[in-house]
């Protein structure tokens, strides 16, 4: 029954996709996404991503990164310990549409100087904005036919390509974010996007199908625990092929 139902991306809307809503509510979710994303791992395949692309570029001391849809921005912590290990000079630039979620990054980066948060709209993107663009659970929900476009606007604001981190379509993880974001909330949007936005996740079909429509030199992809995928994107002038 799961696996049918699941065969396919759902198309249906998330909360979160209304942006004329919001308010107190959002604000909330937000913060519970930080524990959710925490127990799933969400950072994890971004920072193998991010890692991929940083190896391929020659290991630079100093990198920009740019996290589109970023919501509180969480997930970037991983990477601020990951360059402080190594000890390079690591710039992220956190990028969201709603005022909620610009205000919430703010406050929860409150003391890390090198994190900014800029409100602004992915399509306005200035070309070679940040060495690497990366997007944590923001392709799910783009249809198929809006992802390209997405992700060519994610490209052209990069100098070295674009990391996705997003959701394997699967019934055991749609099970396991239905079960959890249950038990652990009472939020209208935790509770409703949470387990669909499993239902709009992906499989390796549809990484190759936009793979297919990108005719990108460089495209990788691989399954990560958690039911994750990490998605690695040359950049449209990619010299590292």
């Amino acid at each position: 029954m799961f696996e049918s139902a699941l065969k396919d991306r759902s198309v249906r809307p998330e909360l979160m996709d209304d942006f004329s809503s919001g308010g107190p509510e959002l604000t909330e979710a937000l913060r519970q996404l930080r524990r959710l994303n925490r127990l799933f791992a969400a950072a994890a395949p971004t920072l193998h991503g991010v890692r991929l692309l940083w190896a391929r570029a020659g290991k630079p001391r100093k990198l920009t990164v740019l996290d589109v849809g970023s919501g509180s921005g969480d997930v970037n912590r991983k990477l601020l310990r990951w360059a402080d290990g190594l000890g390079f000079d690591l710039t992220i630039v956190l990028v969201d549409k709603t005022k909620e979620a610009c205000a919430e990054a703010k406050l929860y980066y409150a003391d890390e100087p090198r994190v900014q948060v800029a409100c602004g709209d992915l399509y306005a993107l200035d070309a070679g904005s940040a060495d690497i663009v990366t997007a944590t659970q923001l392709a799910h929900h783009f249809e198929a036919g809006e992802l390209v476009g997405a992700v060519e606007a994610m490209r052209r604001a990069s100098r070295l390509g674009v990391v996705l981190g997003d959701i394997h379509r699967h019934w055991l993880a749609w099970s396991a974010v239905w079960v959890v974001t249950h038990l652990m909330s009472r939020n209208r949007y935790i509770r409703h996007d949470g387990p669909l936005s499993v239902a709009k996740g992906f499989t390796g079909a549809d990484w190759q199908q936009l793979r297919d429509a990108l005719q990108a030199d460089f495209f990788y992809w691989s399954w990560r625990p958690m039911f994750r995928y990490s998605v690695v994107i040359g950049a449209e002038d990619d010299a590292h092929t």
